[in-house]
């Protein structure tokens, strides 16, 4: 097949995503903070520039299939490192790498969340000065708040970002969508389901399939995404959440 970069790789959504496309056969680069073929810390400008460097040199500049699911959850006090990875990880990466996924006209499959919509302002501060680029300003703004607020709005972010780069992305050849999952049963989620306090809200979600998701069916969805049978889907956001965000908002898609 081809070349696959997974940021997230060691564990969840991004370790049962590289299984499946191994078995594909994909030979799979993993980059996360531990644990795997890259170890960078995304929160950074130092170590995002060192994940895209060493993806581009494993790769020889060509990159078939791109999948970003790095992430922090709401539960982890310090908001502005959740936005840091978020978004500011997730974006430099996608930018980064994209000469390498024109040069083959690669796909790409973001990690958004259903919580990007859950009691968010499009016109948060913020979330403008992620979508500016400007990351001292969003972290200014920010401030001392806490990875619960900026966990939602940071996916939210990302979710815009794919969209506003769908047009231009997809006349370079390459195609690039997102997905929202909802609740699943990864280390992320199990560190906001047992926290004491936001633990709470977690069990306040509704899923009208009433169960979490597994990692692997999540990856399910992403392998299709990235498949054959996807190439047209440009710029979409795919929610894989049991029915949650249907349920809390009906009338709005």
């Amino acid at each position: 097949m081809g070349i696959a970069v997974i940021s997230g790789s060691a564990s969840g959504i991004g370790a049962s995503t590289a299984t499946r496309l191994a078995a594909q056969g994909h030979r799979i680069i993993g980059i996360d903070l531990n644990g795997a073929d890259i170890n960078a810390d995304l929160s950074t400008p130092e170590g995002r520039q060192t994940a895209i460097d060493q993806a581009m040199e494993m790769s020889g500049g060509k990159i078939d299939r791109l999948v970003l699911a790095a992430g922090l959850g709401g539960h982890i006090d310090d908001g502005q490192l959740v936005a840091k990875v978020n978004y500011f990880g997730c974006v430099a990466l996608l930018d980064g790498l994209k000469d390498a996924l024109a040069a083959v006209d690669g796909r790409v499959v973001v990690i958004s969340s259903n919580s990007a919509q859950m009691r968010t302002d499009p016109k948060t501060p913020f979330i403008l000065a992620m979508l500016d680029g400007d990351e001292d300003k969003a972290m200014e703004l920010i401030g001392d708040a806490h990875g619960a607020l900026t966990y939602g709005t940071s996916k939210h972010a990302v979710a815009r970002a794919v969209r506003r780069r769908a047009a231009d992305w997809g006349q370079a050849g390459i195609t690039l969508n997102a997905i929202a999952p909802g609740m699943t049963e990864t280390p992320m989620f199990r560190g906001a389901a047992d926290h004491p306090v936001i633990g709470k809200s977690v069990d306040m979600i509704p899923i009208p399939k009433t169960r979490v998701a597994s990692p692997d069916e999540i990856a399910g969805v992403i392998e299709f995404m990235l498949s054959d049978a996807a190439e047209y889907m440009q710029g979409s956001i795919i929610y894989v959440d049991g029915g949650t965000d249907a349920q809390l908002r009906p009338d709005a898609f």
